[in-house]
């Protein structure tokens, strides 16, 4: 039986004549943080002090010993970030140059220095364009000439940190006779009938070539075998009736055990377990009278898909674990997000992120590693690319939740908006990977999934790559340059990006800013802060609803209800017309250093309003007041994606900036399972056109809407007036263990998008909501957990609302 030892202990780095503990996973980043030697890259302007780290080229040393009884022994690594040349003993076993491959060498009965050398990625970058030629890309760093996560050379919202190092496990496997070399199983469910055919390759060793091998599997009580004599084979399993996999919220997520087991007349050879889930998956692009349509379908349900985009959780990537990948996907689906898009400039993910998709039910869409560039198509890069897919492909294979392979992120759009083609003059830029070699791939290795070749694409070149009438689109003139209510100008078929940005929480920005005078342009927030005039879209997005904020906790507070309300008012709007709107996902769910971005999780793991806003517009029921569009009145929409009708009264107030309520009504509706109810606002509720002395409100199920004829820094607010308390919990704990609070708010005026800032309280402090609306005489009950003990005054000075111009 094939036998495994880890390469974890031992390891050392080269580093100005000394050799330095190294951890392998890890990198040079981490290796050198932990030896003191570098300051935190995430606090103040600390970036720039460690850049010279990522120009650099580095050492990791080990000492290898093979000693065994097997026949063969290899040594495999999982990954290597990037360029490296690996020697044994002074012997070059090979060069790698794609982080996103694994490598394997043989190393039977051989010891000796086991020495992993880097290139610096920007050498290596350097040497491949000189032999590819120069592409355009939009960020003035070489990632799309070397096969390493292209953020971590930057980006708009992350730090310059080119990492080198064995990032990846290692270890020596030794083994005889055979071993299972690739595992591939097709999962498909027909008439009630869930099949696995299991495609098989093994490699021999030179003595076993010819010798009978047994393959066997198994899965879910049922179990083919079968004799093969050489490389290759396929076994088939049916599995009736079996539970299906959903996505979270329309069923459960059963996973069944899948087991194979190489043997021979010795006895076992090798073994291969993952868990897999029966489910079927179609993307209907098919026309209509709107365009070209982009819905997913599960199990032959038509999904809304409530979605968010993610980068790597941390640019040191080799700090993200298990547990973390769970803490953020556990925050995901309690914004009630049932997809998770892995954007193209990142990395394939750890198996522990699918796995907890799969258990979570989060559906997964995955790009391929290319982002914002034009990538060379020629060698050495091609056969890299290649590579690269064919193994992701095959690894990521048994995850129910993975439910799409996609190309590119913007590289079709780039092509023909940024000026790309008439500086590429005829040479290649990556169409050749996204419409020729990469769905080949998918369609040779995973018949089962849909591949789309870009986000944006229209599904061809006959119209234009982001044509919001057309596949999937990406929304950002709004955020670049236009007012977020200018979302309701148009009805997308699938919007797969669009944001607005937020500073990080208060505590997180005093923890990454020691001792800095926090101010919107202090040194310390510009740098982090690397969006393309990010502050000015910021300050203009603010002052076209508010007052220019008076200090900093001011305009701290008013980004964040901004964002929140930017995100909100383009997903209520989409939502609003399912089904012809298949689906959003936000840019984005999470950070990777503590920045201001479009993230809803900062850096520091801190929910921002926007996460709380997520949960209630990404509900299964949504209750929305749409402003006059097309039909020219005010619009009352409730959203069903729920399995069953949804049976409610709506109670309509009008009410006046004093609150009094000068008209109402109540309405019985039912709106049908997974679908939308639009109702018009009778006439004597609507508010003058262009009031400032009164709204509308709507109500239904503890859901609230609200309409404002005019911008916050127009409506005739009065000075906000409310009570705080602070009370107990029945056992002093909240859902999550910690000590808990509830801090009581009753209003005596109009509180709009009242917010508190728990983190203000103690730095580990939560609250359990986010932005809320009162009527006058209306209370809300808000957990506080973590905090420790609260008085009245702590809770007062971290609570915020609309105030008056």
């Amino acid at each position: 039986m094939k036998d495994v030892t880890q390469l974890d202990q031992g390891w050392s780095l080269h580093h100005e004549g000394a050799l330095l503990p190294a951890r392998v996973p890890g990198s040079v980043h981490t290796d050198l943080l932990a030896a003191g030697l570098i300051p935190d890259p995430y606090l103040a302007t600390n970036e720039n002090d460690v850049a010279w780290v990522g120009h650099r080229d580095w050492t990791y040393r080990t000492r290898l010993t093979t000693t065994s009884t097997h026949e063969r022994t290899d040594l495999v690594f999982d990954g290597l970030d990037t360029a490296a040349r690996i020697t044994l003993d002074a012997t070059e076993l090979g060069r790698t140059r794609n982080m996103h491959r694994s490598y394997r060498f043989d190393v039977t009965g051989r010891t000796g220095d086991l020495t992993v050398h880097f290139t610096n990625a920007y050498q290596e970058a350097a040497d491949v364009r000189a032999l590819t030629g120069e592409r355009p890309n939009v960020y003035p760093e070489p990632f799309q000439y070397i096969r390493k996560m292209a953020s971590s050379f930057g980006w708009d919202w992350g730090p310059t940190l080119p990492t080198a190092g064995i990032w990846r496990p290692a270890r020596l496997e030794h083994w005889s006779t055979a071993r299972l070399a690739q595992v591939r199983p097709l999962v498909t469910v027909q008439d009630g009938t869930g099949r696995v055919e299991i495609h098989l390759t093994v490699e021999r060793t030179t003595t076993a070539a010819g010798h009978p091998l047994t393959a066997r599997a198994t899965v879910a009580g049922v179990t083919a075998e079968t004799v093969l004599d050489g490389d290759r084979v396929v076994l088939t399993l049916d599995v009736p009736d079996p539970a299906l996999w959903w996505p979270r919220g329309y069923g459960d997520q059963p996973l069944h055990d899948l087991d194979i087991t190489l043997a021979d007349a010795t006895g076992p050879l090798d073994t291969w377990h993952r868990r897999i889930g029966f489910r079927t998956v179609e993307l209907d692009t098919s026309a209509d009278e709107h365009g070209t349509g982009f819905t997913l379908a599960v199990n032959g349900e038509r999904l809304f898909v409530r979605g968010v985009n993610w980068i790597p959780d941390d640019t040191l990537i080799t700090r993200v674990t298990p547990e973390r990948y769970r803490e953020r996907l556990t925050q995901a689906t309690e914004a009630n997000i049932d997809l998770i898009r892995i954007w193209g400039g990142g990395i394939y993910e750890d198996e522990a992120f699918y796995d907890t998709c799969d258990e979570l039910g989060l559906l997964v869409w995955q790009d391929f590693l290319f982002a914002c560039a034009a990538y060379p198509e020629e060698q050495p890069l091609r056969g890299e690319v290649e590579a690269e897919a064919r193994e992701n492909v095959v690894r990521l294979m048994p995850h129910p939740s993975l439910v799409l392979w996609n190309g590119n992120n913007e590289n079709l759009w780039g092509f023909r908006d940024w000026g790309w083609e008439p500086e590429l003059a005829g040479d290649s830029w990556g169409e050749g990977y996204y419409l020729g070699l990469l769905p080949r791939i998918v369609a040779e290795l995973d018949p089962t999934r849909a591949y789309s070749a870009g986000s944006p694409w229209s599904g061809s070149w006959d119209h234009h790559p982001n044509d919001p009438d057309h596949g999937t689109h990406h929304s950002w003139e709004v955020w670049n340059r236009q007012d977020y209510t200018e979302y309701r100008a148009s009805v997308p078929r699938f919007v797969s990006e669009f944001g607005w940005q937020a500073p990080p929480a208060h505590a997180t920005l005093r923890r990454a800013l020691p001792g800095e005078d926090l101010a919107a342009d202090s040194p310390g927030m510009l740098h982090h802060q690397k969006a393309e005039d990010g502050n000015g879209k910021l300050n203009r997005g603010v002052e076209r609803h508010f007052a220019p904020p008076r200090d900093f906790d001011r305009w701290h507070y008013l980004t964040q209800v901004v964002q929140a309300r930017a995100v909100a008012t383009g997903i209520e709007h989409w939502r609003s017309h399912w089904p012809r709107c298949a689906g959003t996902v936000v840019w984005q769910l999470n950070d990777c250093w503590p920045v201001s971005s479009w993230a809803a999780i900062d850096g520091d793991g801190r929910l921002k309003p926007l996460h709380h806003e997520l949960r209630r517009v990404y509900a299964d029921r949504l209750l929305t007041l749409q402003p006059p569009g097309v039909t020219g009145v005010p619009e009352v929409a409730l959203v069903n994606q729920a399995a069953r009708p949804w049976r409610t009264v709506v109670t309509l107030r009008r009410v006046s900036a004093d609150g009094a309520v000068t008209a109402g009504s109540e309405v019985p509706v039912t709106v049908g399972a997974r679908s939308v109810l639009r109702l018009a606002v009778p006439q004597a509720l609507r508010p003058a056109e262009g009031s400032a002395k009164e709204f509308l409100v709507a109500d239904a199920d503890g859901l609230r809407a609200l309409h404002f004829p005019v911008t916050d820094r127009v409506f005739a607010y009065q000075q906000p007036e409310f009570e705080v308390s602070v009370e107990p919990v029945a056992d002093g704990r909240g859902t999550d263990g910690r000590d808990a609070v509830d801090v009581v708010v009753t209003a005596r005026t109009l509180l709009r998008d009242l917010l508190l800032q728990a983190d203000r309280i103690a730095p580990a402090a939560a609250a359990d909501r986010g932005l809320v609306t009162l009527l006058a005489g209306e209370q809300v009950r808000i957990r506080v957990t973590g905090a420790g003990p609260v008085d009245a005054d702590a809770a007062r000075a971290a609570l915020f609302c609309v105030e008056p111009a």
